[in-house]
């Protein structure tokens, strides 16, 4: 193992496949290091709070060493992941900048969706390089033969330029799709990610719950929802939020949307803020299209504010 420490030095170090080593061994911890070893990598320290959940990272990608310090598992990488919980990252980078000269030269990520790499200032103050590389899916835990959740997916990677070259080349050689993004925007991205993951699971528990009030099984409400669900999707994909929109708020509907009101106060009053929140925001993106008429968005709005 060679530090990478000059432009030069870094591509050649980056096409002979970096060392790497993996602060936290949970989920993501494990895949990375599977994954990356069997991209060509070669995972040289594994390190956790828990031993077990080092030997097990390291069972599974049949690479690397586990160590029980933090230092002995930098020592031996170029590039080091903090794939802690996200409340753990900094005090992990903290504890790593205060042995002398230790993080010099050396590329440290972390995998956080919410967090940039700012999280990592106090090792970039003793020489490294640092970055955030997230990848944009839910990890299962581990089982052998699975196929690599990283496979097709898009990945952000943020940080210095060093650090940002490193995350892209493993990206690639993972089977992802990178994109950059400034540090400042990684919260906002982050957010972003809630509301169409998160969210989206909430607004479906919503209509779910919204048919079996009117008399269907949880067994029967999904299926019956489902090529909508897919079917609006593919109209965003392919025609834009504005274009994929329909339903009694795009067309002016006043009367539709009263009745809904109103059976939700008798049998679901809980929902009733919510169902009028999202037909607020709703109104608002269906005007944009210019085709509703003012008494329409009157109406409507008023519906909405009650």
């Amino acid at each position: 193992m060679g530090l990478i420490k000059y432009p030069g030095d870094f591509l050649a170090g980056i096409c002979m496949k970096s060392d790497i080593s993996i602060i936290g061994c949970g989920r993501v911890g494990t895949a990375l290091s599977v994954f990356l070893s069997r991209a060509g990598y070669s995972v040289t320290g594994l390190f956790s709070r828990h031993l077990e959940s080092a030997e097990k990272a390291a069972k599974a990608s049949e690479s690397g060493k586990v160590y029980d310090t933090l230092q002995g598992a930098v020592e031996v990488a170029d590039i080091v992941f903090i794939t802690t919980p996200d409340q753990l990252i900094e005090e992990v980078c903290g504890e790593l900048a205060a042995i002398k000269g230790l993080v010099d030269k050396r590329i440290l990520l972390h995998c956080s969706g919410a967090l940039s790499s700012e999280i990592l200032s106090a090792a970039r103050a003793y020489g490294a390089d640092v970055g955030s590389l997230h990848p944009l899916q839910s990890f299962a835990p581990y089982v052998p033969e699975q196929k690599s959740p990283f496979q097709g997916i898009h990945i952000s990677v943020e940080g210095s330029d060093r650090a940002v070259m490193a995350g892209k080349e493993m990206v690639a050689d993972l089977g992802g799709s990178c994109f950059t993004l400034p540090t400042h925007a990684k919260t906002m991205y982050h957010a972003s990610a809630v509301v169409a993951s998160n969210y989206l699971v909430t607004l479906e528990h919503f209509a779910l719950d919204l048919l079996k009030a009117a008399n269907l099984s949880e067994k029967e409400a999904y299926p019956i929802l489902e090529p909508l669900i897919t079917g609006t999707l593919n109209n965003i994909k392919n025609r834009g939020t504005q274009g994929a929109l329909t339903g009694p708020v795009a067309r002016g509907d006043a009367a539709v949307v009263a009745d809904h009101l109103e059976d939700l106060e008798k049998k679901m009053p809980e929902y009733v803020a919510l169902y009028k929140m999202m037909g607020q925001y709703t109104l608002d993106l269906a005007q944009k299209g210019g085709t509703l008429d003012k008494g329409a968005i009157q109406s409507l709005s008023e519906l909405f504010r009650q």
